[in-house]
């Protein structure tokens, strides 16, 4: 994982979250609120006070990701990652996944990259003694449990999360084409973080034994908490479980080792998934906190994000090869890239796109950027900032990553005014530097087919592609019930879970409502932990309200709105927004249209009346409307070659049946889009964009009387009429369940959808139902399909299941990704474990559901978004701030009984959709052993 610009911008903006509001002066004065200290074995400990929610964050990082390991082993530090949550010594096998279930936790989680790996989770204030426990059994009581079997089970999981995310994806491979040629054989850069699954295969057991003695020591870690906690009783805990963990030998930091490049490469992939051309120019970087990294950063924006930007006038505007262009500069600790994505249109020659991102910087070279670009690009900063950090566990992230890599928390306060100081000087330097007449590396990834739309002189790629071989060595495993080992020596009792601490208070945020004049519902929660605003215009309709021949209407009409006003040019409109820090959106999904908005407190009321502006006053530009339709039709095509989106799609149509307007995607189709004329928008607009059937939800920073008081203009303005939306007739369940089979030739994974229509979030038994299914599928690692599929088998990385109703019958749903070679039988075990849960759900499975159903209220409320997200479904049902008590009644009174007569019928596997994306050839005679007779070929 590349420490990129999102990345990047969350680690600033903890300082920012710490001292407070900020102005983007350079000589602004910071301190930063943490406690550091370090333990006798090297661990180094930071703690940070957050008590706005009775949550706590906590965040164990070993500095220790792909760049430690050595040819032929690649993928192993992620693979390592994996391990260390199947068991330790005293929390037993999955007990970490158990123990969050019960407490109430986010899930126990991890991730890798080139430089670190972290371990996290955010839990009630009353389990953080468990964490600190749980954590440092996997540090030092880890190691003597991972036997042959359990490794074996590990590699298959690893090696279906690289078929999900790498070899089943469109343009995954690209990043291991570049690295290979931009870094020299051996670079610690140049494999990538996931490895090769050859690598992966060839792992042993001696190789996870000398990592974990190497690097996963107290001396190479860092352990943050932050959040709501008493530090005195955490610290007396953190030295109780860590201090007699023996550090390891020293460990000598790697020298800095920057890309360098003594010709231009070009390379071509002929992509089995991608339906459009893209090319990628990668340039060597700078490493992490490199004085030029900051230029850079601001660099790439100028070069590419918004109207004015050279690169978006050129492809975009002028030459119209793309829907847009990706630039940025991202940042590890040996080295970095600037990288730049051009994902063109449909039979473009990769060639013209090439033309115009050379054409695009000699207009940069030409005419420079000016003062109030620069303020542009550093205005939005703060906002995002702030956002990144509205949860503990962002902040928790941030100290780490900063006493990692810089060698001290405290060097947010350089940091942030380092991009503060950036000078147009600054910016056109590095341009001279780094990208300008510089080597770099090229990729042209093509559809199939249209090799010749790569760039001239490009040489094919050397990438591995893996055959689909039915029962392939090294796949199958047993894993031992039980394991025999040593167990590590302690000065105490270890296996003993430690008791929780006082409960912690947990408070549903106080909701106000009011209505307007002209019939728009307000919905609002003050909150005043960041100095943020965040709201939306909830307006029914979308997809729902289309005709089936024009499918498509709301969300290109969401996409225009956004393309300048009747006074604003769609350059105007941007820099308007971009000036106040802040971020507008238009969207339309299948049942709503819906205007967004988030912006610092400060800049709320001039934030709304642009908001007001998009909505009262649309431009209705037909070049505008042009360009939308082009990057639609663009989208659509790549989600013909996505195996995700083919099965959602799929499933869609099976669910309610040909010629329902939900059973199309909101995108719409080829043929509708093409159909569609800038009068359908306008048409959509005077019928359905009407404060009657509209909503307007505000959280954050923001009284109610201040509140409804920015609306004035808005209500007198906005006239309300009538508006019909129709009622639709839903289809019931399949009488009897039924396979249908979309071949994608060559698919390592086959991808999943298991399910039938099921019933609106209003109906009584919905809430019960999802209580039902938290152990089926909707527990995460806790869940039974993923113990078994996963956990159990190895079969895939990741399958959950659950209802998705609102106030419309929403689908229960399968959704997973399994190694193709395996499909049968994944499909077979996910049917006999639906089949199967009435009759074995347990009193300890409900009260682990109780448990972690109420405990988890802790962190319901913690973040604006979610704040946002109550308000949403109060209005959408109808249903007071209360339903959060009823639904906790619901589960503090729900019986064994009551979940077995509940999965008995919400989740029958006889009465299901089966939908399989995946390769044909070899998989789908296999299926018709489930029972429901011959797959139904779904694209033949």
């Amino acid at each position: 994982m590349k420490l990129s610009y999102p990345i990047f911008a969350t680690l600033i903006g903890a300082l920012l979250f710490l001292v407070g509001a900020c102005s983007s002066s350079s000589d602004t004065d910071f301190s930063v609120e943490y406690e550091k200290f370090t333990l006798d074995n090297g661990l180094e400990v930071i703690f940070h006070k957050d008590d706005s929610d009775p949550v706590t964050a906590v965040a164990l990082t070993f500095h220790v990701g792909s760049a430690r390991e050595l040819p032929g082993r690649t993928g192993f530090a992620h693979l390592f990652e994996h391990l260390l949550f199947l068991e330790s010594e005293n929390l037993g096998r999955g007990g970490l996944d158990q123990m969050s279930a019960r407490i109430g936790g986010s899930g126990a989680n991890g991730s890798t990259s080139r430089d670190r790996t972290n371990y996290f989770q955010t839990v009630p204030n009353d389990a953080l003694e468990k964490m600190i426990w749980a954590e440092a059994d996997k540090m030092g009581y880890f190691i003597n449990t991972v036997n042959e079997m359990v490794l074996e089970k590990e590699k298959q999981v690893v090696k279906n999360e690289k078929r999900q995310g790498v070899d089943n994806a469109p343009y995954g491979h690209t990043g291991y084409v570049i690295d290979k040629n931009l870094y020299p054989e051996g670079h610690p850069y140049s494999w990538q973080v996931i490895g090769s699954l050859e690598d992966l295969q060839a792992a042993t057991l001696d190789d996870v034994v000398n990592f974990y003695n190497t690097w996963y020591v107290p001396n190479n870690a860092t352990l943050v908490i932050a959040g709501d906690f008493d530090s005195d009783q955490a610290r007396e805990w953190v030295q109780k479980y860590f201090d007699e963990i023996p550090a390891g030998e020293e460990i000598e930091p790697l020298e800095k080792q920057p890309a360098e490049l003594d010709e231009t490469k070009k390379l071509y992939h002929v992509d089995n998934f991608a339906r459009l051309p893209e090319l990628r120019l990668t340039w060597p970087g700078v490493e992490n906190y490199h004085d030029d990294a900051y230029a850079l950063q601001i660099l790439t924006q100028l070069l590419a994000d918004g109207r004015t930007a050279p690169l978006y006038e050129v492809l975009v505007e002028e030459k119209e090869l793309t829907s847009g262009v990706g630039m940025y500069s991202s940042n590890s600790e040996l080295a970095g890239e600037i990288s730049l994505r051009v994902r063109a249109y449909p039979g473009v020659d990769l060639n013209d796109a090439l033309a115009g991102v050379e054409e695009a910087f000699a207009r940069y070279e030409e005419n420079g950027f000016t003062e109030q670009d620069l303020e542009r690009v550093k205005s939005g900063i703060e906002t995002r900032f702030y956002t990144g950090l509205s949860s503990v566990l962002g902040k928790a992230f941030q100290l780490a990553q900063y006493n990692i890599f810089a060698g001290d928390p405290g060097y947010i306060n350089q940091d942030i005014q380092k991009t503060l100081d950036v000078t147009l000087d600054d910016v056109n330097r590095v341009y001279e530097q780094y990208i300008k007449g510089k080597d770099y590396v090229a990729t042209s990834f093509v559809p199939r087919g249209e090799a010749d739309l790569a760039l001239a002189g490009s040489v094919e790629a050397e990438i591995e592609t893996e055959q689909i071989v039915q029962g392939a060595e090294g796949e199958d495993f047993i894993l031992p019930e039980d394991t025999e080992y040593e167990r590590t020596p302690s000065s105490f009792d270890r296996s003993e879970e430690p008791p929780y601490g006082p409960e912690p208070e947990i408070s549903v945020p106080q909701v106000w409502t009011s209505e307007l004049s002209n019939g728009l519902d307000v919905y609002g929660i003050e909150n005043r932990e960041l100095p943020l605003v965040q709201f939306n215009i909830r307006i029914d309709g979308g997809l729902l309200v289309e005709n089936s021949d024009k499918v498509g209407v709301s969300n290109l009409l969401a996409d225009v709105m956004t393309r300048g006003t009747a006074n604003k040019t769609p350059a105007e409109l941007e820099q308007a927004i971009d000036l106040l820090g802040a971020s507008i959106n238009v969207s339309s999904g299948r049942q709503y249209f819906t205007i967004s908005g988030n912006t610092l407190a400060r800049n709320y009321d001039a934030t709304l009346d642009l908001v007001e502006e998009i909505l009262l006053e649309p431009r209705w530009d037909e070049r505008e409307f042009d360009l939308a339709k082009q990057s639609v039709l663009s989208r659509i095509a790549q989600q013909q070659s996505n195996p995700n989106s083919i099965a959602t799609n799929e499933f869609n149509k099976l669910l309610y049946g040909d010629g329902h307007i939900l059973s199309f995607s909101s995108l719409g189709t080829e043929e509708s889009v093409e159909s569609i004329t800038l009068d359908d928008l306008k048409a959509y607009y005077e019928d359905y964009i009407n404060p009657s059937v509209a909503t307007y939800h505000i959280a954050g920073a923001i009284n109610q009387s201040n509140a409804v008081a920015s609306l004035s203009d808005l209500e007198s303005r906005w006239e309300s009429s009538p508006v019909s939306i129709p009622e639709f007739e839903f289809p019931e369940p399949p009488a009897q369940s039924r396979v249908y089979f979309y071949d994608v030739p060559n698919a390592s994974q086959s991808v999943l959808r298991i399910g039938y229509l099921a019933m609106p979030e209003t109906d009584d038994d919905y809430y019960p139902a999802t209580v039902m299914n938290y152990i089926l599928g909707g527990g995460g690692f806790a869940s039974r399909l993923t113990q078994e599929l996963r956990e159990g088998k190895g079969y895939t990385y990741g399958i959950r299941s659950g209802f998705s109703g609102s106030s419309l019958p929403g689908p229960f749903s399968v959704s997973s990704g399994v190694r193709s070679n395996i499909t049968f039988e994944a499909v077979e075990l996910i049917r006999d474990i639906m089949a199967d849960y009435p009759d074995t759900f347990t009193e300890q499975d409900l009260d682990n559901t109780q448990s972690f159903l109420l405990k988890s209220n802790a962190r319901a409320f913690e973040t604006l978004g979610a704040k946002l997200g109550i308000l949403q479904t109060m209005s959408a049902n109808g249903w007071s701030a209360d339903y959060i008590n009823a639904q906790q009644d619901v589960v503090r009174e729900m019986s064994r009984e009551e979940i077995s007569e509940l999965a008995g019928e919400y989740a029958n596997p006889d009465r299901m959709y089966y939908v399989i994306v995946g390769d044909a050839r070899t998989q789908l005679k296999r299926l018709s052993g489930l029972g429901y007779g011959e797959p139904v070929l779904l694209n033949d």
